[in-house]
């Protein structure tokens, strides 16, 4: 089987490639970056380090480059030919890649291909491969609509494995923790005889993606923070100190028990769920900076985000949300001169009142939420 995978970078080869690979795919790896495309070429093959103490070693091979940019016509073929398309190369990229998709879709009707092909987004983000269909939507001619809706699915999906930023000699090699999570919206999928080892289907996934976002992300995002807070530099230095911990399993304590209560999880297996995922931050062999993790604080504190939308979630229930208030006081004085967002929180925040910035940056109307922030930075 052949799939097509645009995003290059390390979670398309210490990921989604992986499983593709396991599951006896040939890929093809679309990117503009030259050096990774032309070492694909050249070598057809790429290894993958897991971060753990035995340091497993996986080999990948079947594999090939193509640029996107100096070779369209050659991965509107390869689209052509394709059993499966998936992308990890970040929400802002997806539209960009629209048009060459959808010409490879046109292609596959003129060519009467009628065995069905699913598009996966592999994002993280909510909704990734319904908002690709959005945008491929509009290089489509009316006469492709019929076609779509009979052959091609954007399944969403939930993806979820730490891939740090490294640098290695070789510009394949890469290392990736040993967890990976990668969930696929059933219910969207026009190809039904393919169904990956590796990856889960499911017919709800929002609460997947919820879970993930308020227990990974919001967990991450309040461990960079609160031990950029206490002085530390990465993730691994920060967890050791008592005061982050702790911090940590208080905020997964919050957004668990509104999980629970909203989605029905079982309360053992989410208590499980988030051990987890605190051992996968202490994991001593993954080296992440706190400035990559709380990069984009702006962003961080939007009103449907990681944080502002539990707490009011939680309000709304009343349940606890009191260790999230804390990360978010946190946040709004994370000073980072190297990332755009923090000066411009900051120059903000030294400009402008508080509430005025809480109030815009989180997007809130809740007159006591307001308050409640206000009153920690007072």
């Amino acid at each position: 089987m052949k799939a097509v995978h645009f995003g290059a970078g390390n979670i398309g080869r210490g990921f989604i490639g992986e499983i593709l690979f396991n599951n006896g795919f040939s890929i093809d790896f679309v990117d503009i970056n030259t050096t990774i495309i032309d070492a694909l070429k050249e070598r057809n093959a790429y290894e993958i380090e897991l971060a753990s103490e035995g340091k497993e070693r996986i080999a990948v091979s079947n594999v090939n480059g193509l640029n996107n940019q100096t070779e369209p016509e050659a991965v509107i073929e390869a689209i052509i030919a394709a059993d499966v398309v998936t992308t990890a190369i970040g929400p802002n990229i997806l539209p960009f890649i629209a048009e060459l998709i959808a010409k490879g879709i046109q292609k596959r009707r003129e060519a009467k291909v009628e065995q069905p092909l699913d598009v996966i987004a592999c994002e993280n983000m909510i909704g990734g491969s319904q908002f690709l269909l959005s945008k491929v939507q509009g290089f489509l001619a009316e006469e492709d609509t019929p076609y779509v809706e009979k052959y091609v699915g954007f399944p969403n999906a939930a993806v979820d494995r730490i891939v740090p930023i490294q640098h290695h000699d070789d510009p394949l090699f890469v290392s990736v923790e040993p967890f990976s999570e990668w969930l696929v919206d059933e219910t969207q999928c026009k190809n039904t005889d393919i169904r990956l080892d590796g990856v889960g289907y499911v017919a709800d996934l929002e609460p997947y993606i919820e879970r993930k976002l308020f227990s990974v992300n919001t967990g991450h995002a309040t461990t960079a923070y609160t031990g950029s807070f206490y002085g530390y530099q990465t993730i691994g230095e920060a967890i050791q100190d008592e005061r982050v911990l702790n911090q940590l399993q208080e905020v997964l304590q919050e957004t668990g028990a509104l999980l629970i209560a909203k989605w029905d999880f079982d309360a053992e297996a989410h208590d499980k769920y988030i051990h987890k995922i605190i051992d996968r931050f202490a994991n001593s062999y993954i080296s992440d900076d706190i400035s990559r993790v709380a990069r984009t604080p702006i962003r961080k504190l939007g009103f449907d985000e990681r944080f502002i939308r539990p707490i009011r979630e939680a309000k709304e229930r009343d349940l606890s949300y009191k260790h999230l208030l804390e990360v978010v006081a946190m946040i709004l004085q994370y000073n980072d001169p190297e990332d755009a967002e923090s000066v411009e929180l900051q120059k903000r925040l030294a400009e402008e009142s508080l509430e005025t910035v809480v109030r815009s940056v989180t997007s809130l109307e809740d007159e006591e939420i307001l308050a409640e922030i206000q009153d920690l930075l007072a």
